[in-house]
């Protein structure tokens, strides 16, 4: 047990994507979490090696038939207990199931009722399908990602998803379960990836408002229209990052470059950007990435080794900050951010569903005869 949220205590209606994430992130830091995985899900007995959603680590997983009145009544009782619930249906879906905010703040009135959705509680899209493509495509994250000339690029689905979902829910409900402390008051945490990508481009909202972004596409300061702030092909197919924005950064770049004896044109022209792009472009192209690192060791000129995901985990840095551990055989991203007094921890692998289930009920409060009641009235597998 460790972590500054080991009193904390959350039951998690199990979904996929950014509500497991964000489930993730609160187990990483220490919260008690409860996973209550479907019979759908569980029409075997509970496998012994890990399952394979790693996102779903460090919790407990309890199978429960949610259309049996015994599996919602446990949820409930759960409930009861709870500093916080999550779900990740899409809106009514748990009001349908007997386990909405009115029923669990009815009977705890300080939850924390985390809801993650793509478009929100309310609104026309509330009640569409969609994924984090259509998301940051309505919030206006995905139009300004790309290179000039070509079409937007989705960026995995980072910003809807995880930046602005999973990471969303997880602030919210801790941010719920403080003030519910405080005040003894829960509430319902209304978490939409359209919200949480439109928050994410609050910065370049700050640099249109000083005029120093213009809205096309990839003529930018961070969207590759610099040349200082770019991706680089090196002579072996390697790539480099570049982001030498600070003017005494761009100095050093341009210096182990072998550039700074010519004479070039101002780091801030924009119209001598594109000649200076096919400029940097060909300097970096003459080299190999290993000898690019090299020439960049130590130095201030923020250039980077584009990695691949095995190359990462091996890189000097991240293993000495230990930022990839290795779980049950698995290697993954361990817990972030780091605490220094109360540091967070992977306490177990991700679970198969009904997977440490009886530990966990025994934990909140039920006994063993009332779990084998619950077998045998087929409300918990």
């Amino acid at each position: 047990m460790s972590g500054p949220l080991t009193d904390v205590r959350i039951v998690e209606l199990a979904g996929i994507g950014p509500a497991p994430f964000a489930g993730m992130m609160l187990a990483d830091a220490g919260a008690d979490i409860v996973r209550i995985d479907r019979f759908d899900r569980a029409t075997h007995p509970p496998k012994e090696e890990p399952h394979v959603d790693l996102m779903n680590r460090g919790r407990r997983s309890v199978a429960v038939d949610l259309k049996h009145p015994d599996g919602v009544a446990l949820v409930l009782r759960l409930v009861d207990r709870a500093d916080g619930l999550m779900e990740g249906f899409r809106p009514g879906v748990a009001e349908r199931l007997g386990l909405g905010p009115e029923v669990c703040l009815g009977r705890n009135p300080s939850l924390a009722y985390g809801r993650m959705t793509g478009w929100g509680q309310h609104g026309p899209l509330a009640s569409r399908a969609g994924h984090d493509i259509d998301y940051i495509a309505l919030a206006g994250a995905l139009e300004p990602i790309g290179r000039a000339g070509e079409r937007p690029l989705p960026p995995l689905n980072l910003v809807g998803d995880f930046g602005g979902g999973g990471m969303l829910l997880a602030f919210g409900m801790v941010a719920a379960i403080l003030s519910a402390r405080h005040t003894g008051k829960g509430q319902v945490v209304d978490a939409a990836m359209v919200d949480g990508a439109a928050a994410l481009t609050t910065m370049v909202y700050t640099l249109r408002q000083a005029g120093v972004w213009q809205d096309e596409r990839g003529t930018n300061l961070l969207d590759t229209g610099a040349h200082f702030y770019e991706v680089y092909e090196t002579a072996d197919g390697g790539y480099l990052g570049v982001g030498a924005i600070e003017p005494q950064f761009y100095a050093e770049l341009v210096e182990r470059m072998g550039l700074g004896d010519e004479e070039l044109p101002g780091q801030m022209d924009r119209g001598a950007w594109p000649a200076m792009k096919e400029r940097f472009a060909a300097v970096f192209a003459s080299r190999t990435r290993a000898e690019w690192e090299a020439i960049f060791d130590g130095s201030d000129a923020c250039v980077a080794p584009v990695l691949s995901f095995d190359e990462a985990r091996s890189h000097p840095h991240n293993v000495e900050r230990g930022t990839f551990t290795e779980v049950a055989g698995v290697v993954q991203p361990a817990p972030a951010p780091r605490f220094g007094g109360t540091p967070g921890a992977i306490r177990r692998p991700p679970p198969n569903p009904g997977q440490y289930g009886d530990e966990a009920l025994g934990d909140w409060g039920l006994d063993t005869d009332e779990i084998d009641a619950l077998r045998r009235s087929g409300a918990v597998r």
